[in-house]
Parts: structure tokens; sequence; C-alpha cells
């Protein structure tokens, strides 16, 4: 019996996952969920409706995926100090999501909740998480920020939860990467595939930032992995990133005015929509 000590080779996990290689991933942003410092005792099922009537206006104007993310629980706690309220409320706003609409759905559990977000993958069925620091370590909004791929994928083998798909930051936003900074791009990206990562995110320097097109191919060039645009995304640059990109998690552009902390904006994900399907045409 042979063995390969690392396996290099996988599925194209955006291919796998959306059934085509350039895909458009919407953000379900949260509403501040119990035990964070915004929450003021909102009834679970009113914060539910509202990711639900964001999923279906995101799914009905075309997105091919939605990620849920507890993006109102600003600041941001680091992994440690992120408590199971918030695991039990975004368990139960996935699973809603994901009898509201049919499409693949991923978590995000700010900050770097790896572990956190695996549990609520598995519990509600979701098919990927995104982990910002997945290897390495930078300097962050919430302070020093280490890597936990070694531990979330015991985890993840623990939960016979192979088939959450990973999606993991290179040059991660909101931070300093002095701790790295003699590494290139190419060498953090082959880190976060050597890490056992599905997908190398790309991002600008802070939420609606646009990646830059050199950093992203740069990332391309050190992984075999899909690379995907976390942010910045808009119907002016969506040709450019597909062009290098095999899919984009988009937030900011599809929301009124283009500012992330408001409402889904049912005309910005059509204007959105239709210049991304002309790009992947």
């Amino acid at each position: 019996m042979s063995h390969k000590l690392v396996l290099n080779e996988k599925p194209n996990a955006i291919a796998t996952l959306f059934g085509r290689k350039k895909a458009v991933i919407g953000m379900l942003h949260c509403l501040p969920l119990p035990g964070s410092a915004r929450y003021d005792g909102e009834r679970m099922e009113d914060i539910i409706a509202f990711s639900c009537n964001e999923a279906r206006l995101l799914v009905e104007g075309g997105v091919d995926g939605l990620m849920v993310e507890n993006h109102g629980d600003i600041p941001f706690s680091k992994p440690d100090s992120i408590g199971p309220e918030t695991v039990a409320a975004m368990t139960m706003i996935t699973e809603a999501v994901k009898r509201t609409v049919k499409c693949p759905v991923g978590i995000n559990v700010l900050a770097n909740g790896a572990i956190q977000a695996l549990a609520i993958a598995k519990a509600a069925s979701a098919s990927f998480i995104r982990v910002n620091q997945w290897a390495n370590a930078y300097v962050a909004n919430e302070g020093i920020v280490e890597g936990p791929a070694a531990q979330a994928t015991r985890y993840r083998s623990w939960l016979h939860a192979r088939d959450i798909k990973i999606f993991a930051d290179v040059h991660v936003k909101h931070g300093a990467h002095a701790i790295t900074g003699d590494r290139s791009i190419p060498e953090l990206a082959r880190d976060v595939e050597f890490f056992d990562a599905d997908a190398a995110v790309a991002t600008g320097q802070r939420t609606g930032d646009s990646a830059q097109l050199d950093e992203l191919a740069a990332i391309g060039k050190g992984t075999s992995l899909p690379v995907v645009v976390g942010s910045g995304v808009t119907p002016a640059n969506i040709g450019d990133m597909f062009s290098i990109a095999d899919a984009v998690i988009v937030a900011s552009f599809l929301k009124k005015d283009g500012l992330w902390w408001n409402d889904v904006d049912r005309d910005r994900v059509h204007e959105f929509m239709a210049a991304a399907n002309k790009a992947r045409s």
C-alpha cells in the first residue's frame, strides 16, 4: 500500500461547491447576536427573519451561494472568547437560511473562529467556512491572531466533516503583517495550501476595500488552489477579478448606498449580477 505524505491535488472546490468555476458568493451580515456588545435584547425570531429576507433577495438576484457572518458583533472577540451563545445563534440562522433558499451556504465566525464555524457548519449542514487567518499569525484589531489550521483540521476530522471546505485568507485584511513581513505573498499562499485549505482568499485592507490585481495574481502564482476575491468587488472591476479569480465574495456593493451596514438593495444585486454574468460569459 502506498501513501502520500502531502496530498497536493484536490478537486477544484469552487467547481465542486457551485457547479461552475466563476462563482458569486453573497454575504449575509447578521444583526448583533446575543452576547455581543451591540445586542439589545432583540428576539431571535426577528434576527433570523432579517437574515432569511436578505438571503432571499440575494438568491433571487442570482448569486450562486451565501456566507453567514456575525458582522454585527463588533468589536469582535478572539477565538477563545467566542461564546456558545454565538454558535447557537448562528446555527439557528444558518439552518433557517438553508430552509429559505437552495444554494451552498458557508460560515465565517469573527474573529477567526474556525472551530466554531466548523461546529455551526456541521450542525446546520453548511458546505464551507472562511477563516481569516488559517496559517502563520498577524496583528489584528483584536490583537495577535494565530492560525488554527492544526486544531481545526483535527476537529473537522473528529466531526466526520471533511466535506466542509476551508476558504483561507492570504495576507488578511484589518491588520498588520510585520510578523510575516519577510515572507512573500506567493509563500503565504503556499502556506495555506500546505496546511490543507481548499481555496485561497485575497482581500483589500478593510471591509469594502478592493483586492489589488497584482496581489491576486501573486496568490495565484503561489498555489494550485482556486483563488477567491473576498472584498471590494463591484460591477466596474468584476471583469478584471474574474480574469484571475475563480470566485468572488461580495457584500458592500449589494447593500443600499454601497455601505456594508445597510440592508441588501435588490436593484444593486441585479446590477452586480448583470455585470458578473457578462464577465463570465
